[in-house]
């Protein structure tokens, strides 16, 4: 079994509504075969807590337009750290980079087929690991000044 167009339908618009909001490392896998609940995750992050929040909007809103699909659940609101939006037909995981480190869910469901998504979202690829180089040369910085804000 695969997933369905739908549901294709659905991670695509949903991929891109994140990507558009800068979301890292988008990731989508099809778990029709494994799971009985759903046909597909989509995985991103976010290096905060707000930004988080931004793009699981931006994908409920995007979807609901586009394609008149509302979340039957939205979860993790009140931390915005790990939000999860459940379509039935597709589940969206947008996680904290912090969160996403911890909870690794793309070794969960590494012998899933990844489904293919649009330019912009796969080009997040490797987005969470540039931010956080660039976060440790920040503060190395502040660290070779004695640690003073200037």
């Amino acid at each position: 079994m695969t997933a369905t167009d739908r549901s294709l339908e659905l991670i695509t618009a949903a991929a891109q509504a994140a990507a558009d909001k800068l979301a890292h490392d988008v990731i989508a896998y099809d778990v029709s075969d494994v799971l009985s609940i759903t046909d597909a995750f989509l995985l991103a992050s976010a290096p905060n807590d707000r930004q988080v929040k931004s793009i699981v909007d931006e994908i409920e809103e995007r979807l609901q337009k586009e394609l008149g699909a509302k979340p039957v659940r939205r979860e993790g609101d009140r931390e915005s750290r790990w939000i999860l939006l459940d379509y039935v037909d597709i589940v969206v995981h947008v996680q904290h980079s912090e969160e996403r480190v911890f909870y690794a869910l793309e070794r969960l469901w590494k012998d899933c087929p990844e489904i293919e998504l649009p330019a912009d979202a796969k080009a997040t690829r490797g987005k969470a690991a540039e931010h956080a180089a660039l976060q440790a040369a920040d503060d190395g910085g502040e660290a070779e000044a004695g640690g003073e804000w200037r």
